[in-house]
C-alpha cells in the first residue's frame, strides 16, 4: 500500500526558511536523501515518488498556501486511492521545545490552520510528525514568529534533525513510530561531557633539616653561646 506523506508549508522564495515551513524542509530532506524522482506539479502541489523499506511512498508539498492545504491532500488521496490511516503529515509545533520531535495519530489541530484544513477534506485519523520549533511566550507573538526565518543559531539542532528524520524514515514507515522517535532523539542528542580524572594525590616532600653553623654541630654552637653569656 502506498503512504502519502505530507510536508507543510506556504509556497514562494520569500517563506522558503521560516518556522512554519519546517514541514516543507523535512520533504525536501526525505526526497533527497532516498533518491525520488524529481519534483511534479500534480493535485495542487508538487509531488515526487519513491521507496522507502518495503513500502511505495509519494511525498506532498501543497502549492496552495498553509490553510488551503486539504485541497491538496484531499485530491492526492482521493485520485490515488490512499486512506487516511496511510497519510503521514509533517508540520511545525509550537507546542514542543526546538529540535524535539513527536509522532501521534489523531487529535486537535491545536490552531494550526494547515492541520484543520486537512481535518476538514480528509478526517484526523492521519500520523503526525511534529516538529517542535518553540513557541515566542505570547500567543499574540505567533503569526509573526512562524512566519519569520529561522534565526542562524538553528541550524545548531535543525540541520542534524532532518537529516535524522530521513535517514530513520523506514521505521516511520514500517508503523514504528516508537522506535522511529527513541532513534531520532538519540542521533540528535547532545554528546555528553566528557568526565574529568581527579587529579593525582602526591606525597608532601619533607621539610629540609635545619643546617648547623659552619664549623661545628648545633649542639656545640649552643654550648658556646652559653659560655659566652656567663663570662
Amino acid at each position: 500500500m502506498t503512504l502519502l506523506v505530507v510536508g507543510l508549508g506556504n509556497p514562494g522564495a520569500q517563506y522558503a526558511r521560516n518556522r512554519h515551513n519546517i514541514g516543507f524542509m523535512a520533504a525536501d530532506e526525505l526526497v533527497r536523501r532516498h533518491s525520488f524522482s524529481p519534483w511534479k506539479s500534480k493535485f495542487q502541489g508538487e509531488i515526487a515518488e519513491g521507496v522507502i523499506g518495503s513500502r511505495k511512498v509519494l511525498v506532498l508539498k501543497p502549492m496552495t498556501f498553509m490553510n488551503l492545504s486539504g485541497q491538496s491532500v484531499g485530491a492526492a488521496a482521493r485520485f490515488l486511492k490512499i486512506p487516511v490511516d496511510d497519510i503521514v503529515v509533517a508540520h511545525d509545533e509550537l507546542d514542543l521545545p526546538p529540535g524535539r520531535l513527536k509522532v501521534k495519530r489523531g487529535g486537535g489541530a491545536g490552531g494550526h490552520n494547515g492541520l484543520k484544513s486537512i481535518d476538514s477534506h480528509m478526517g484526523q485519523n492521519y500520523r503526525r510528525v511534529r516538529i517542535g520549533i518553540g513557541h515566542p511566550g505570547d500567543r499574540d507573538l505567533v503569526t509573526g514568529y512562524v512566519l519569520h526565518d529561522f534565526a542562524k543559531a538553528d541550524e545548531a539542532w535543525m540541520a542534524p534533525l532532518l537529516d535524522a528524520v530521513a535517514a530513520t524514515f523506514p521505521m516511520l514507515a514500517e508503523g514504528d513510530d516508537a522506535g522511529f522517535m527513541n532513534r531520532v532523539a538519540h542521533l540528535t542528542a547532545p554528546p555528553k561531557p566528557k568526565k574529568e580524572k581527579p587529579p593525582m594525590e602526591t606525597a608532601a616532600a619533607p621539610l629540609p633539616e635545619p643546617s648547623p653553623p659552619s664549623g661545628g654541630s648545633l649542639a656545640d654552637a649552643l654550648k658556646a653561646a652559653f659560655r659566652k653569656k656567663n663570662e
